[in-house]
């Protein structure tokens, strides 16, 4: 098969819907290495360079033009003989030839539908568009949760019967051992405490570290914050100075994703009480570094953190405050959920995510 991608958010974007792109692409590229993988996309970046490396992965330059990526991608995966286009971000292109080729989209969360006061009204009505267009035209839709399938039903009034839940996995640095070497520098360049607790995720409200602060107030427990800053972190320095805790929250910035994996390694615990996701990689991350998790009983993160995760009610942060203290006091039963998170975990590798990309691939194609 011969295989096109949108490669936007593969070349232009960090993490997130970057990750999920470069991911998705390298390990189809390894385990189904009989298949061409084409990334379309206006320019190259840096981004990615490593699978671009594998010899079945190419980057083609659409065809220049105003809103190219509408009107000319789509064209140009068929012009190459394509027999998928798989848009990998919630969109397809809105041009095509008569010449046949089959179309997959993935959608990731409906997040401006649930908590539309996190958006414009501009930005909800242009994401609602470009979704309805792309699950319309689409011959399926990949979901990454079950939750996400729930909302596809329910928001965009797509037949189930066109929905095939494809779990995400997490980028492999999670996954390997760093050296106590690493770890060690990795701990001595942040100053980071001898125990803490981690919050990994961008500083917005949606992901409720307020809580987190509130659950922490009256104990001496550190707290190590990773995450892009957005208004909320003025919220969340302003309630550290009036309750004098600003000592107890560390803000860390310029973490490389390999500093990151360490992080995860040196951390007691993980909390993560968001208000919902569409998944919840950071969850993932987490279990794959052995670290136990703290996480909510809501949306698709019970579909992510397994039942050997600790559940809390995120609106509540004195279910959060008792949830932390009982495994802050508690090793052993910190190595147990631990041991048991990372058994779970696996059915979010590589393989695993691959063979189950491919099988819709195949059932498209057949």
């Amino acid at each position: 098969m011969r295989i096109a991608f949108d490669g936007k958010r593969f070349f232009n974007n960090s993490s997130g819907l970057g990750n999920y792109s470069r991911d998705l692409v390298r390990i189809l590229a390894t385990y189904f290495p009989e298949n061409e993988y084409i990334l379309f996309n206006k320019n190259q970046s840096e981004k990615g360079k490593e699978i671009l490396e594998i010899s079945n992965v190419s980057f083609v330059e659409t065809t220049k033009g105003n809103f190219s990526r509408q009107l000319k991608m789509g064209k140009d995966a068929q012009g190459f003989g394509a027999d998928i286009f798989h848009g990998l971000s919630g969109e397809l292109p809105l041009k095509w030839t008569e010449k046949p080729i089959k179309k997959i989209v993935t959608i990731h969360d409906l997040i401006f539908m649930r908590f539309p006061q996190y958006y414009s009204f501009f930005d909800r009505r242009i994401h609602l568009w470009k979704f309805k267009n792309a699950v319309n035209q689409a011959d399926l839709v990949i979901a990454i949760s079950e939750q996400t399938k729930k909302d596809i039903i329910q928001y965009l009034k797509i037949s189930e019967d066109k929905i095939r839940v494809v779990y995400q996995g997490c980028h492999s640095v999670f996954k390997e051992n760093q050296s106590d070497e690493f770890l060690i520098k990795t701990k001595e360049k942040f100053n980071l405490p001898e125990r803490f607790i981690l919050n990994v995720g961008t500083i917005e409200a949606r992901k409720n570290l307020l809580n987190i602060v509130k659950a922490i107030d009256g104990t001496e427990i550190p707290l190590v914050v990773i995450g892009k800053k957005t208004k909320y972190f003025n919220t969340i320095k302003k309630y550290l100075v009036k309750i004098k805790i600003e000592d107890q929250v560390q803000f860390l910035e310029n973490v490389s994703m390999e500093e990151l994996a360490a992080i995860y390694k040196l951390a007691d615990l993980f909390v993560y009480p968001s208000l919902f996701e569409g998944f919840g990689i950071p969850v993932i991350e987490s279990l794959f570094s052995k670290t136990p998790v703290i996480t909510s009983n809501l949306s698709c993160l019970p579909e992510a953190g397994g039942e050997n995760s600790m559940y809390v009610n995120p609106y509540q942060f004195e279910d959060i405050k008792s949830k932390i203290l009982f495994l802050w006091n508690n090793e052993s039963e910190r190595n147990r959920r631990a041991e048991k998170g990372l058994e779970f975990v696996q059915k979010y590798n590589d393989e695993n995510i691959a063979e189950n990309l491919m099988r819709v691939y195949r059932e498209l194609v057949q």
